[in-house]
């Protein structure tokens, strides 16, 4: 008889533990899809991430690399730091919409504007999800969350902020695209998206930020499947994936993966 080959395997760059996220997160997908752009980049010994505060603080435990943890919001200064000391190594900064969207705010934008080169994964659940289900500055306008019971008001509350898109005002060249995981098929668009990022630093030219939507059943309310569902009707439409900025200046229209 012959063995069977491997096709599937847990990535190196990928630790093997448990991870603390909740059922039908998405988080741990896009762990995986980091950790095999690395793998396949053949940068792990000198790749560097970047933990946040939110649900993914704990990515330093889950990551077969390097990692330094960031105060709230401050992730994309710390890598600054590194990236600078230490231009020959691979930094990455991992962040969640209310690190990188409200208190990170500043720092996102004034990195990008730099044109520091650095890789960002900003992954949009559109809420709080590690300190219970806050409004997030990507929450939908009519959702429901702990501090706004009746829905998002955009009359008070302003409407969603679109990260990518307004990282794409920038003159800086940089690479801004926008992904999703809520199905096999635009995965695997997801792992392209990340691996031209982080080629960009491999090159040692650009800035680049992934925009990954995702799920979060726990603080939505909904089970897992009702979850991916949600996403693809509520939030694909006014978060539409594609490229929205390429550091030779051009970009295009974003559409749908699936009609």
């Amino acid at each position: 008889c012959t063995l069977a080959e491997t096709v599937f395997a847990r990535p190196e760059s990928l630790a093997d533990v448990t991870t603390h996220y909740c059922p039908g997160c998405t988080h741990g997908l896009i762990h995986r899809l980091v950790a095999e752009v690395i793998d396949e980049l053949g940068v792990r010994e000198r790749t560097v991430g970047i933990a946040p505060v939110g649900c993914s603080v704990l990515a330093y435990d889950y990551f077969n690399v390097d990692f330094h943890e960031a105060a709230h919001g401050r992730a994309p200064a710390v890598a600054t730091g590194i990236k600078r000391a230490r231009p020959d190594l691979i930094v990455f900064a991992y962040q969640g919409d209310g690190d990188l969207a409200s208190i990170g705010m500043a720092e996102i934008i004034h990195c990008a504007n730099r044109g520091e080169k650095i890789t960002v994964v900003f992954v949009n659940n559109a809420i709080y999800g590690m300190t219970g289900g806050q409004m997030a500055p990507t929450t939908m306008p009519g959702q429901v969350a702990t501090t706004c019971q009746l829905g998002r008001d955009v009359d008070s509350a302003g409407h969603p902020i679109r990260i990518a898109e307004m990282m794409a005002t920038l003159r800086t060249p940089a690479f801004v695209a926008r992904a999703t995981v809520h199905n096999p098929l635009v995965s695997v668009h997801a792992k392209e998206m990340l691996r031209r990022a982080f080629t960009y630093q491999v090159e040692g030219t650009w800035f680049s930020l992934v925009e990954v939507l995702s799920t979060c059943p726990t603080n939505w309310g909904i089970p897992p499947v009702e979850a991916l569902a949600w996403l693809e009707k509520n939030m694909l439409p006014y978060y539409p994936v594609g490229i929205f900025k390429t550091p030779e200046g051009g970009s295009r229209e974003p559409k749908p993966l699936v009609d």
